[in-house]
């Protein structure tokens, strides 16, 4: 990771509107952004985080046809994540950094929450007020400059969500707000019995209303569900 102000691309100068129309070339949009402080762990000398991740509906039937899709090579989405968001990066002065390629891992998740759009929703999991449960990211972008962004949300959508299904979809009960048993989702996943979460996608996920809405492709769900029984 480039982490020094004199390893910053040349400086491009840019907003956040030239920013979604760049990286919407390449199947992803803007998820989030925030202005670091040293507490962030962000690189040095970076003034603006960006947050990407897949702009759907129809990211999977674009992406799942690239060659690295192709080439029984494991890992194919994070290698084409590195191959399509590299030279983006470049063309708008910014350095790409990747939730994958650890350990050490960068901090993603506490990024995710300061953008002010994602929230740990009552099942633990982050919740974003566009994609709901089904919230990834693909990349960010650190920028060397500042760079204005909206306002947020004034909280997250759980809090108008009365049901709150997510909490009684887990059909064998590992995940709750108290507690996510990782080896007894695996392992249920991994089952006969739960086929349905594996080729559907996780049925708490799937149970959110703002996922519900956001259009995320079945067979997205079933690609990262593979892996993660194969951890």
């Amino acid at each position: 990771m480039k982490n020094s102000a004199n390893e910053w691309s040349a400086e491009t100068e840019t907003s956040l509107e030239a920013v979604e129309e760049v990286v919407a070339r390449i199947g992803l949009r803007v998820f989030g952004g925030f202005h670091p402080v040293k507490s962030d762990n962000a690189p040095e000398g970076c003034r603006t985080m960006l947050m990407l991740g897949p702009d759907e509906p129809g990211f999977w039937d674009r992406v799942s046809s690239q060659p690295e899709f192709c080439d029984g090579r494991p890992d194919p989405l994070d290698r084409w994540s590195r191959r399509a968001v590299e030279p983006v990066a470049a063309e708008l002065g910014a350095n790409a950094l990747f939730p994958f390629g650890g350990p050490p891992w960068l901090p993603f998740f506490s990024w995710a929450l300061r953008t002010g759009r994602c929230w740990q929703s009552p099942v633990q999991f982050l919740v974003h007020d566009i994609a709901g449960l089904f919230i990834s990211f693909r990349a960010a972008l650190a920028f060397s400059s500042e760079i204005a962004l909206p306002n947020t949300p004034s909280g997250p959508p759980c809090q108008d969500c009365v049901e709150q299904p997510c909490l009684q979809a887990c059909p064998v009960g590992v995940l709750d707000d108290r507690h996510y048993d990782a080896e007894g989702c695996r392992a249920h996943v991994s089952s006969v019995d739960g086929s349905d979460c594996l080729e559907r996608g996780c049925n708490v996920r799937r149970s959110c209303p703002v996922s519900i809405a956001f259009g995320r492709s079945e067979r997205q769900s079933q690609f990262h569900q593979l892996a993660f029984i194969s951890l």
